[in-house]
Order: structure tokens, then sequence, then C-alpha cells
């Protein structure tokens, strides 16, 4: 049975901030639904290894990253490995993932800065992560969420445009989202809602064609529209190996999923 949801973006007009918050803990509940599988797609065992993982997937897929850090993290354990590193050869094992001389240049300055700093192990605090070459505030998330168990939000492209559609801000400024939506959310739930927010962005809510009549958060968003809500134009843009059981969860004939969007790679 299809979902017969018609919201306008005018029920969302007069939300009050209370209301927005109730709107946007419901909606991360569905979310938590939606996508039970969501969790860090990049390989990692320690902290330094999601350290230098999350360096490398900018401007590429955690898939190349993934296909590249095996061979790296058997050739550099420790800080003092980076820091000693032969630039070419790093550099050659880098080429796939892209910028490879800009993030072989980063990888060892780490290497470096962990050495004379921190006794070579990566600190897990958000001030000290930010000093050090190569990590933002968004790659210092990442890390402290995935490795030390510490809540925070990775605004990342998936998670600035979500957001934003879903009315829960009206900012394109990274760092004044991730503390706007902390305030929205509760802090336990901040690790866990960049992934299923981000499984979100690359699976349904596509930027340049949201499968709006296929999302389970289709009544509670303002940008409902903004793809197609004809359910079987919808399902067609689901894409990961649970786009049958997404549309199912939307209320979505499975059947009107074709094969190739299970099979297809989602949004990177």
């Amino acid at each position: 049975m299809t979902q017969q949801v018609v919201p306008s973006a005018k029920r969302f007009a007069r939300e009050t901030p209370i209301g927005r918050k109730r709107r946007a803990r419901k909606m991360a509940k569905v979310l938590a639904e939606t996508h039970p599988d969501a969790h860090c797609e990049l390989d990692f065992t320690t902290p330094l290894e999601l350290a230098v993982a999350t360096i490398l997937s900018a401007q590429t897929t955690d898939v190349r990253v993934n296909q590249v850090t095996p061979t790296l993290f058997k050739r550099y354990v420790t800080a003092a490995d980076y820091a000693a590193a032969d630039r070419a050869e790093m550099e050659e094992l880098l080429r796939p993932t892209g910028f490879f001389r800009a993030k072989t240049d980063s990888l060892i300055k780490l290497g470096h800065a962990l050495l004379d700093k921190h006794d070579g192990v990566l600190p897990g605090k958000l001030d000290e992560l930010v000093a050090l070459p190569g990590i933002g505030r968004k790659t210092a998330n990442v890390i402290l969420g995935n490795a030390f168990g510490v809540p925070g939000l990775t605004v990342d492209t998936h998670f600035r445009r979500l957001t934003n559609r879903f009315g829960w801000v009206l900012e394109e400024d990274p760092v004044k989202i991730e503390f706007l939506v902390a305030d929205l959310i509760e802090k336990r739930d901040w690790t866990m809602l960049s992934h299923r927010v981000i499984f979100h962005g690359r699976r349904v809510c596509h930027a340049r064609k949201p499968a709006c009549g296929a999302c389970t958060l289709a009544a509670m968003c303002p940008s409902y529209g903004t793809g197609p809500t004809e359910p079987a134009a919808a399902a067609k843009l689901l894409k990961g190996p649970r786009a049958r059981e997404l549309a199912v969860a939307a209320g979505v004939d499975p059947e009107l999923v074709p094969a190739a969007a299970v099979a297809a790679p989602e949004e990177p």
C-alpha cells in the first residue's frame, strides 16, 4: 500500500523552535528505523587508521579509500612510519584516491606532528585533533565518534543538503550547521545520526532528484516534492543493497524497484 501524503512547505512556515526540535527528533527516530545498517563505511582498526582513511576520503569515495588502505596500513603502522615515509612511494600508493601529492604531504606532516606533540599517539580531544595537519572539524568528529566513542556530528555534503531540506537549518556553513543540529538532537545520538543522514542522502534523498515518493520521511519533510512523488517514478531512484527494503518501509511496492537500482553504486 503506497503512502498518500501530500505535505506542503506552508505547513512548516510557522513552526516554532520547539516544534522544529520535536519534528527533528521524530525524523531522527524514523531514520534509525529506515537505516538500521548505517555505520562508518571506512575500514579501520585503530584511531590512527581512521584518521588516515578520513583524510584520504576527501574528493573520493569510501569504496576507493578502502581499496587502498589495506596495503597502506600494512606498510605504515605508527606515526613514526608516516613521518619517515618515502614521499614517492606513498604518492604511488595513494594515487588512486586523487590529490595524492597533497594527501601524502598531509600524512607525512601528521606523523611528524604526532611525534612532536603527542608522543606518537593520536589524541582524543577535538581541540587537539583540529590542530593536526590534514584534520579539520569534520574529520575530527568522524574520529571522535567512531574511534573514541565521543558523540560528534559529521557535516559532509549529504548532511548539509539534507538538514537544509528537512528544514532543520537554513544554513550552508558546516560549523553553524553542526551547532544548530546539536541543539535539536540529543548528544548521545549525534554520531549515529550522522551515519543515518549520510546513508539517506546516498540511497534516497539524492542531490539532483530525491526519491520523495518512496521516502519514509515524506510526511515530515518541507521539501517533499523536490523529486518525483509518484511511487513508481520514485522507487526507480532508490539505490543500494537495501533499495527494496527502503521501498517497503515507505509503503511502496518493492517490485517497482528495478534490479539495477539494488546493484547501482550509491551516491558518493
